[in-house]
């Protein structure tokens, strides 16, 4: 190692050498050199002023022998001095640690033309570093052990007494300012930050590496956390090193001036003048370190532009972007299914409206055969009731006959003759256009009706169906206002329906116990808001099981009946909102079956009247 630096110092001398001799190819180069008689070097004194002299003072020495008629000034600064002096133009040269140098060429536009070479075995890209102190026997092991601390530095803008250090701190997860107890800022010198930590001011403290070996009291009371093992560097240090401190012209030095400079610095050998410098190393560790730590020339990164939140928190955004993905798939994807389910719900509504139409189209067959079936059991008496009117016709047209052959025929005669057969004849016209009013097919419709009129109207059909009718009686306690909405042919098929029930549960017994009654009123209780119509028998009636199982389909208690009449019907008065119950008739022969059918609006109205129908042939 030390060969091939003192080879590398070499080349370097040599090609300075070559330069400073080679013609000048550019009027810049041409120049004479600048004939100032003070050249102004600006020195970071960290150790303070009376140790900034003595360090520095070979330097001053030798470009005083190298440049004769002029004046070398060292000029001892702090940090803010050293910049402030740079800006102002001031100075002519600076020669600071590594970070500050770092910092003024990002602002002011330093260039380095050196870099203090430290002797071996230290090489001047690898010589600068920190170590943490504290005294000895304290127990504390690793910088870990610093939080809830007090740590004194000279300054957090100290490059080896401070931000180095930083930087392995926050490898660890620790932030000075927030984890510390206290930061204590103690200033130049950086030997009082060994005098603060042996009066117990502070816990630990940091300072330049290399700066613990130089007195033999400080090795003998401190020791150093988590010193490193570092190859060819003779002292404990806490952090990885970085380059030494450069001499750097500024942007008013004459090029000229700052060669001669360079050659003259150059040429010191540390046997001879006690100081060496080689040529400019590579700051590039001292750039990674401030950008790790967003200070210096790049402290910008800790603004929150979007281009540095997105390098900060890419990991956040990338997750956040991968559940908005997530969230827009999972959207699209349950917007297909909504759209393949309601087409699924929309083709089901399809296929129930289409069974709900055939479902209607088979009720209303049913509605039709049930009618039909009703007309089948009274034919065989309604040929009997048409041949009334029609003898009643025969007799009257054959009376006219004779009486014009015997020469009796009066106008009279004729008139009253004509006046019977239109009568008969608008009786049996009468009964057949009910009967085919009745027997028709059509479709449901609703319409507004008084539920005494439904009832007449079944009256008077059930009765021109029949030869021998027995008596029924309409009784109306409702308010001539009231109505129902219904389809009048269907109510009027139960009605009819439960009219015949009556006559066949009656048939053969005594003509008192034939007849038939119709009441018709409003409801109590559950069947408030109802009109219920009631008709009567008064047959043998019907035990309990058999009122249990009497609207259940192909349930008859007739020998030749089918059993789907009153099932019909109890589907009819539930299509109506209504209902279709049986009872007993009050203690008496006979059943009572009530048809029940919600009221219209407008009809709380007290009856103004009750009327009864004896509907007698």
């Amino acid at each position: 190692m030390p060969a091939y630096t003192g080879v590398r110092r070499l080349l370097g001398a040599v090609l300075f050498l070559l330069a400073a001799l080679a013609p000048a190819s550019a009027p810049a180069r041409a120049a004479p050199a600048d004939t100032a008689e003070t050249v102004r070097i600006g020195v970071l004194a960290f150790l303070g002023a009376d140790a900034a002299i003595g360090e520095w003072s070979p330097v001053q020495r030798r470009l005083q022998a190298a440049l004769p008629g002029r004046t070398v000034s060292l000029v001892q600064l702090d940090h803010h001095g050293l910049h402030d002096a740079a800006a102002a133009g001031e100075i002519d040269f600076l020669i600071t640690n590594p970070g500050h140098y770092v910092e003024l060429e990002a602002e002011l536009g330093a260039s380095r033309i050196l870099t203090l070479d430290p002797g071996p075995p230290r090489a001047p890209e690898r010589s600068i570093g920190s170590a943490v102190i504290v005294k000895a026997g304290s127990g504390l092991r690793t910088l870990a052990d610093l939080r809830g601390r007090r740590v004194a530095v000279v300054s957090p803008e100290v490059f080896g007494g401070f931000q180095t250090a930083w930087r392995e701190l926050a490898r660890q997860g620790i932030d000075p300012q927030r984890d510390f107890a206290e930061l204590k800022v103690v200033g130049l010198p950086m030997t009082g930050v060994f005098e603060a930590v042996a009066r117990g001011d502070a816990d630990a403290g940091i300072v330049r590496s290399c700066l613990l070996e130089s007195r033999a009291e400080w090795r003998n009371n401190f020791t150093v956390l988590d010193a490193r093992s570092e190859p060819d560097f003779p002292c404990a240090t806490s952090t990885r090193l970085y380059p030494d401190w450069p001499l750097a012209t500024l942007r008013q030095t004459p090029p000229a001036l700052a060669k001669e400079v360079t050659l003259a610095l150059l040429a010191m050998s540390a046997a001879r003048d006690g100081m060496e410098w080689a040529v400019p190393a590579d700051y590039q560790a001292v750039h990674e370190m401030f950008r790790e730590l967003q200070i210096g020339p790049y402290a910008y990164l800790r603004e929150p532009t979007l281009m540095v939140l997105a390098e900060r928190y890419w990991p956040w955004i990338a997750a956040f972007a991968l559940l908005l993905a997530a969230w827009i798939l999972y959207t699209v994807r349950v917007e297909h299914l909504v759209h393949v389910r309601t087409a699924e719900l929309r083709a089901a509504l399809a296929a129930r409206e289409a069974l709900e139409a055939r479902i209607r189209a088979n009720q209303e067959q049913a509605d039709h055969l049930a009618r039909l079936s009703v007309l089948g059991e009274l034919s065989g008496t309604l040929a009997h009731e048409l041949n009334q009117p029609l003898a009643t016709i025969a007799n009257y047209a054959h009376s006219l006959i004779r009486r014009s052959d015997n020469g009796r025929l009066t106008d009279d005669a004729v008139r009253e003759a004509s006046g019977e057969i239109a009568g008969q004849a608008e009786r049996a016209a009468g009964i057949l256009g009910r009967i085919r009013g009745f027997a028709k097919k059509r479709a449901a419709v609703r319409e507004r009706v008084a539920p005494g009129a439904l009832a007449t109207e079944a009256v008077a059909l059930f009765r021109g169906m029949l030869a021998h009718a027995p008596e029924v009686s309409i009784e109306d306690a409702l308010p001539a206002s009231a109505f129902v909405e219904v389809d009048p042919l269907q109510i009027q098929q139960v009605l009819l329906n439960l009219l015949k029930n009556g006559y066949d549960a009656a048939r053969g017994l005594p003509p008192g116990r034939q007849r038939l009654a119709v009441r018709i009123d409003e409801g109590t209780g559950e069947s408030a808001g109802h009109a219920r119509i009631a008709v009567r028998d008064h047959g043998s009636g019907l035990d309990a099981a058999a009122r249990e199982r009497l609207f259940e389909p192909f349930f008859t208690t007739k020998s030749d009946g089918l059993g789907l009449g009153l099932s019909i019907c109890r589907t009819i008065a539930e299509a109506h909102r209504g209902r279709l119950t049986v009872d007993d008739a009050g203690g008496g022969p006979g059943c009572e079956f009530i048809l029940s059918l919600p009221l219209g609006p407008s009809t709380s109205e007290p009856p103004e009247h009750r009327t009864d129908h004896a509907a007698d042939r």
